[in-house]
């Protein structure tokens, strides 16, 4: 797991079934709490074992409706702790559903865009995958033409999927987009946005 992950991080070992199932009622009594007990998941993010890190974003998206626009910051900080694309696309589908019930998160995923940090620029460009059609096209334009010129494979990747996923809901809106912004776009984004279109 760990050579997966080329070797950023160390594991348990705990394959991802076992894992949720080690704190599946653990989690299930923390939703009773109608909290998030952030000094808890702090403490996970601090161990050195990844399977750590995974439970926070299990709980997050458990106790998504516990968590509000105000708690961003603390959500921000794991996206940049440990960075890499395992948690980074999960803690992005968080900013998401706080972005569906507060519109403060719209200006704040334009500011992600246009960050130097790779993983908070990600973020704001995945944060409404899977939405459908609860997706802000207008948002998701925004926010990945902010991201264009970037070298990063990890931004261009997330380019190309978020377009790809979008085009499962609106394919001519991504048709569109890939026939305006071609100049601009990275290959690796084309060749992910066009597979289902």
């Amino acid at each position: 797991m760990s050579k997966y992950m080329r070797n950023l991080f160390d594991f348990y070992g705990l394959p991802t079934p076992k894992r949720k199932e080690v704190y599946r009622d653990f989690i299930k009594a923390e939703k009773k709490a109608k909290a998030v007990d952030w000094e808890f998941l702090d403490n996970c993010y601090e161990d050195a074992h990844r399977e750590f890190q995974y439970l926070v974003y299990d709980y997050l998206l458990a106790a998504k409706q516990y968590v509000s626009f105000e708690d961003i910051p603390k959500i921000k900080k794991y996206i940049t702790t440990k960075s890499w694309w395992d948690t980074t696309d999960f803690l992005c589908k968080v900013i998401g559903d706080i972005g569906l019930r507060d519109p403060r998160v719209k200006d704040l995923m334009i500011d992600w865009s246009k960050d130097e940090n790779i993983w908070l620029k990600r973020t704001a460009i995945e944060h409404q995958l899977g939405l459908k059609d609860k997706t802000d096209a207008g948002l998701l334009e925004l926010v990945i033409v902010n991201s264009f010129g970037s070298h990063e494979f990890f931004v261009n990747k997330a380019i190309g999927w978020a377009l790809r996923d979008y085009s499962k809901t609106d394919p001519e809106f991504v048709k569109g987009f890939i026939n305006r912004h071609r100049d601009e776009m990275d290959g690796l984004s084309i060749k992910e946005a066009s597979k289902y279109i």
